[in-house]
């Protein structure tokens, strides 16, 4: 009897909002904001049933953890056929996803201006940036969204400033197109509380684990809709032979689609490092002076002093390039600093991480080191244990508390059910695909 009701979509000029209701089972991964997105474009012609794709998008793993059904009055027909396959990708790839069933008054196959637009989701950093070398005679859409790494609380006004006059830059000397997408998906969702009940589940968060290749790529739709983009583009984060539970895979991004667009899981084909030199060549074909943007701490520069920051300056050295001519302070003398602070556990690692320093383990077994201390280091890294560094950094105990304790607490409020499913289930029909 568990249910999410989509209701009250609305959508004026360039902003787009919906409120949702829940049964009182899954009110604890809600809060009492409605959902909230808004573009750059109009968005006022787009048809409800693509409105509701950003929504859902966000919604749907969410009910498909906890076996529940989902409501709407209208839904783009090829979108819900994507659902099912991104569906049985993620509960093929959880044990603890348990599925669930849409249901739509209508269903709806709209018929899109022609466009040949493309999009990439773009942040400047090694996997979007060889993203769009590799699409770059596309001339793609530079997406950038404001709502995970960058929450729309206004403390993160300044952050969101830094991305946009980044990658407005970057587009204008490359001769592209931008376009900004901020949406409240992470404070409309109860973060936190997922990550209580699920962290357990999962190697990172709710929404990396989970829900950003489908989540993301969902928030684009009106966006794409409106502006008649065709193809759009995520960079892959892993490779093949990589294995990982991750919310953004090739067996998840591939399938979503909606009327006029279908989306592309990119160079999945590259391991990181292989990314890195084909940033590497474009360099010294094209742009001498290209700068990347990995950083998690800072949006208008590189901290150089995270594990992110590091892993990024050793992949560019391996690469054939001077860390400090692309956006990095390096020096020989912080391979030091970095090999003290993996061996400290000063970094949460996961297994990306794990998989990112292998590949660069790997391309440093080829490399002739460029000084002693770079020796010292690759030698070092050749003999570690990357699993241990892995295993031995963790979360602070105080968060680890709070995930059992949260996940643990009886609330009075969940002691009854909404009956909201049960009026909601007349004259909605199942969404099926049709295949």
């Amino acid at each position: 009897m568990s249910s999410i009701i989509i209701d009250e979509l609305s959508a004026h000029d360039d902003r787009l909002e919906c409120s949702v209701r829940t049964s009182t089972d899954l009110e604890r991964f809600f809060t009492d904001e409605p959902f909230r997105t808004s573009y750059d474009v109009p968005i006022g012609d787009v048809p409800d049933g693509v409105l509701a794709i950003p929504v859902l998008a966000q919604v749907c793993p969410v009910a498909w953890a906890n076996g529940a059904d989902v409501y709407v009055d209208e839904v783009d027909a090829t979108f819900a056929r994507a659902l099912e396959d991104v569906q049985a990708s993620l509960c093929e790839m959880y044990d603890f996803l348990e599925g669930g069933t849409l249901y739509a008054r209508r269903t709806i196959e709209p018929d899109p201006e022609p466009g040949d637009e493309s999009g990439l989701l773009f942040t400047g950093g090694v996997d979007s940036t060889c993203s769009y070398v590799r699409h770059r005679e596309e001339s793609p859409t530079l997406i950038s969204i404001r709502g995970w790494t960058i929450t729309p609380d206004a403390a993160d006004d300044k952050k969101w400033g830094a991305l946009r006059e980044r990658v407005s830059r970057f587009a204008a000397d490359h001769d592209c197109e931008t376009a900004f997408v901020e949406s409240n998906m992470l404070s409309f969702l109860d973060h936190p509380m997922l990550l209580a009940h699920y962290k357990r589940y999962v190697d990172g968060g709710w929404y990396s684990s989970v829900g950003h290749g489908l989540g993301l790529l969902g928030l684009c739709a009106p966006m794409a809709y409106a502006r008649g983009m065709t193809d759009l583009y995520v960079a892959a984060t892993h490779w093949e032979g990589i294995d990982l539970e991750w919310g953004s895979r090739p067996d998840i991004d591939e399938h979503v689609r909606w009327t006029g667009t279908v989306c592309h899981h990119d160079a999945y084909e590259l391991t990181r490092q292989e990314r890195l030199d084909v940033i590497a060549d474009y360099v010294r074909s094209e742009d001498p002076d290209l700068q990347l943007q990995t950083c998690n701490n800072r949006m208008d520069g590189n901290c150089g002093e995270c594990e992110k920051c590091y892993r990024t300056a050793v992949g560019l050295r391996l690469s054939g390039l001077e860390p400090t001519a692309h956006g990095y302070s390096f020096s020989d003398a912080e391979y030091h600093d970095l090999r003290r602070a993996l061996e400290r556990g000063d970094w949460v690692l996961g297994q990306d991480e794990r998989h990112m320093w292998a590949d660069i383990r790997e391309r440093a077994r080829e490399t002739e080191p460029m000084s002693p201390t770079e020796r010292t280091f690759f030698e070092w890294l050749e003999t570690v244990d990357l699993d241990e560094l892995v295993s031995s950094s963790e979360p602070p105990l105080t968060h680890r508390l709070f995930w059992i304790g949260a996940r643990n607490t009886p609330n009075s409020v969940y002691s009854t059910m909404y009956p909201a499913w049960r009026t909601a289930k007349a004259g909605l029909q199942i969404v099926r695909s049709d295949r």
